[in-house]
């Protein structure tokens, strides 16, 4: 008896200690998210409250709205999309809405295009053996891989020569073509490694119940593949999107993007970080948005094939 009053007194203190250990640790875990958290989203704050400053806040460092300085429309006003003059007849809303309709249709058209064909060589790579000269699928996968290592300085003179000789300098066609090969090898790899995560017997499967390849690769394994497509279609969006060398290079006046618009807004008094910050908002808004309502796919598509 006098035992068990010993632990019941001494119970309660372990207990304590415990419990308040469990508290501290999740006190840290939390801060270190809430510390991670502000450093990510700290340039976007910075962004967006830049485009709402004078020169001379800019040039000050400014941080809190109404107490450093006072929010102006001034960044959105040069480009024609601040309240007084989005309705009235303004060449730099033109030029924008011209260059981010180029951003979208070169960025969506390209990552479809990557997706579709990427999708395809992956579930060939995944399902059938191949053999070309010494190269087998790992080879022609590594193959594929191996042309991220190539820096875009390298085939910028190739490119050049290539795009004038088929006239597809300054023509969203010729980007689509160029972002849907920088960007498919890494649809390739995603892709692969989801249709390896699906067991080939509900390809036979579909094959004893009556489909044809074609069938059980569009009605069984796309739909269980979807997560993986998204992910790699959303990465070559973002890939796309921000691309800014090729464009600069490969562009001058049509086909030019949002990317080139941004790094261009320089004037004779230096650069307007105004102007800039504006439209580096409005390009990160539409990756933000699509991020956000999509990210459990996102997570679910580049996690497939960890394991297994």
């Amino acid at each position: 008896m006098a035992n068990t009053a010993a632990v019941t007194a001494i119970a309660p203190p372990r207990d304590t200690a415990f419990k308040a250990t469990v508290i501290l640790s999740r006190a840290l875990i939390y801060g270190a998210l809430i510390l991670w958290a502000f450093i990510c989203l700290f340039p976007i704050y910075w962004t967006l409250s830049t485009s709402m400053k004078s020169a001379v806040d800019v040039t000050q460092g400014h941080l809190l709205p109404w107490l450093d300085f006072q929010p102006d429309w001034k960044g959105w006003r040069s480009l024609g999309l601040s309240p007084d003059t989005i309705f009235a007849t303004s060449t730099a809303r033109a030029e924008f809405v011209a260059r981010f309709t180029n951003s979208v249709i070169t960025s969506l058209g390209a990552s479809l295009l990557a997706v579709v064909i990427g999708s395809l060589a992956a579930y060939g790579l995944s399902r059938f053996q191949y053999k070309f000269a010494w190269m087998r699928n790992r080879d022609i996968s590594f193959f594929f891989l191996s042309q991220l290592i190539l820096p875009p300085v390298v085939l910028a003179l190739p490119f050049l020569v290539l795009y004038r000789e088929l006239a597809l300098l300054d023509s969203t066609i010729g980007l689509i073509l160029l972002y849907t090969l920088t960007v498919l090898p890494i649809v390739i790899w995603i892709m692969r490694d989801q249709f390896d995560t699906i067991p080939t017997e509900l390809d036979e499967a579909a094959l004893v119940d009556g489909l044809s390849l074609w069938g059980a690769f569009w009605h069984i394994i796309l739909p269980i593949a979807l997560p993986g497509m998204v992910a790699a279609f959303i990465l070559s969006l973002v890939l796309c999107w921000n691309e800014y060398f090729f464009a600069a290079l490969l562009t001058s006046s049509d086909a030019k993007t949002l990317p080139v618009m941004v790094a261009s807004q320089t004037g004779s008094q230096g650069i307007n970080w105004w102007s800039m910050a504006a439209l580096s908002t409005t390009a990160i808004a539409p990756l933000a948005v699509i991020g956000i309502f999509l990210e459990r796919y996102i997570v679910k598509g580049l996690t497939a094939g960890s394991v297994k």
